[in-house]
Order: C-alpha cells, then sequence, then structure tokens
C-alpha cells in the first residue's frame, strides 16, 4: 500500500470516528435546545441562563453515560494508529 492511501485512509477513518463520537452529544444538545426554545417563545421567558443550564446538564448526562463508549472508540483507534506507526518502520 502506498504511503499517499495510508494517509488517506487515517484520516478517513479520523473522521469518521470524531463525527460518531460528537454525533450523540450534537443531537441531545440540538433537541433540548430547541425544547428550550419552543418553551420559551410560548410562554415568552427569555432568560439567557434558561436555555444554557438544560444543554449543559444535557451534555453532561451524554457524557456520564457514553463515555465510556466514547473513551473505548478512542483507545481502540490510537492502538491501530500506533499498529501502523510500528508496521511501517
Amino acid at each position: 500500500m502506498m504511503i499517499e492511501e495510508l494517509i488517506i485512509r487515517v484520516m478517513a477513518t479520523a473522521l469518521i470516528l470524531i463525527l460518531k463520537i460528537t454525533l450523540p452529544i450534537l443531537v441531545v444538545t440540538l433537541f433540548v435546545g430547541l425544547s428550550v426554545g419552543i418553551f420559551q417563545a410560548t410562554t415568552q421567558i427569555q432568560e439567557m441562563t434558561l436555555s444554557f443550564i438544560p444543554k449543559l446538564i444535557s451534555i453532561f448526562l451524554v457524557l456520564f453515560f457514553l463515555g465510556h463508549w466514547m473513551l473505548v472508540t478512542l483507545i481502540e483507534y490510537t492502538r491501530e494508529l500506533f499498529k501502523l506507526i510500528i508496521e511501517l518502520k
């Protein structure tokens, strides 16, 4: 395998991994923000902390429940990278 193909494969895998890890946080935060926005629009409460605190709590909850999976996924990818580095030498 040529080095250029290897670099492209590693970068594509890294981008997919980034999307896979960040997508749960982004989706949950999106829905929480949308829900709070609808609540604020219907009740006409325009408090800035009302939208910030629920999103922050939702991020912590997602990290609490999915943090182990995220960390294991990153460790597996890092191990694969180190194996590739050793194979190149």
